[in-house]
């Protein structure tokens, strides 16, 4: 059996170690899990020529869109998000899921955000739409939308519309302070700079959903100012426990996966 990661870039992701670790744990021995750069223009041709040997796929940026679209069968949620972080081979084809509600959700918990009622959620891409789901699970009835161009937070602005939830869009130059207690960047690491120069304050939580070269300068200056960080490695850690178990059938072996992870 054959499962990967699709992408571009890809060759960063640390999804091969988790879903590796995983299958060695479950005795798997003749599954396997790759990287495949690919790009959402290639997407319907690679699944059109796929054997049966594949069974799952976990999708990054920039093909979370273009899943959904592909997609034979679209999960309830994806279909809310308009984005799909998984593919599930099935008797019917290929099935879009969303992982990353789950990933962001259990993040913000363990981190001790239990319960949440004003959050701000940073971009308003895919992620940022799964961010605001999970923040929605977890109590929020307001959320501002954080942005550089708000004229793209329309996507967003509807999923949160659909979960009852307040919006207030505000532009990145300014925003100047956040008083949301929890606030949640999906900003890639090009736009770093500019969501680090916000003002932070002592007691708030931020979840960065970046994880590479942590602590990011987002995360330094919310520790600097007394604030409290999550970093996106918790995300990608439980939103690939739950891959493996749609992938598999099987249950994710928690402990493996993150052993994995911290080594």
């Amino acid at each position: 059996m054959r499962a990967a990661v699709l992408g571009r870039p890809v060759g960063h992701s640390l999804s091969p170690l988790l879903h590796r670790a995983a299958y060695a744990a479950l005795g798997l021995d003749d599954w396997s899990y790759d990287a495949l750069d690919v790009g959402a223009e290639d997407l319907p041709v690679l699944l059109a020529g796929l054997g049966p040997e594949w069974r799952g796929f976990s999708v990054t940026m920039p093909c979370k869109q273009a899943a959904v679209a592909v997609a034979d069968e679209v999960d309830q949620l994806p279909r809310l998000l308009g984005a799909a972080n998984t593919l599930l081979r099935t008797d019917a084809g290929w099935r879009a899921e969303n992982t990353d509600v789950t990933g962001v959700g259990m993040a913000l918990q363990l981190g001790g955000v239990e319960r949440v009622e004003h959050a701000a959620v940073l971009g308003a891409g895919g992620t940022a739409a799964a961010a605001a789901t999970a923040l929605a699970s977890l109590g929020a009835q307001q959320v501002d939308v954080v942005v550089r161009e708000p004229a793209r937070a329309g996507d967003l602005l509807r999923v949160l519309g659909a979960l009852g939830v307040s919006a207030d869009v505000q532009r990145l130059d300014r925003a100047g302070s956040l008083t949301a207690p929890v606030v949640v960047s999906t900003v890639p690491a090009s736009g770093q700079a500019a969501v680090a120069d916000l003002t932070w304050w002592r007691g708030q939580t931020v979840l960065d959903v970046l994880y590479a070269g942590w602590p990011t300068p987002l995360a330094q200056r919310v520790q600097a100012a007394g604030g409290r960080t999550i970093s996106g490695l918790e995300v990608l850690f439980w939103q690939a426990t739950a891959q493996v178990e749609l992938m598999t059938g099987r249950p994710a072996p928690i402990e493996a996966m993150r052993a994995a992870l911290d080594a």
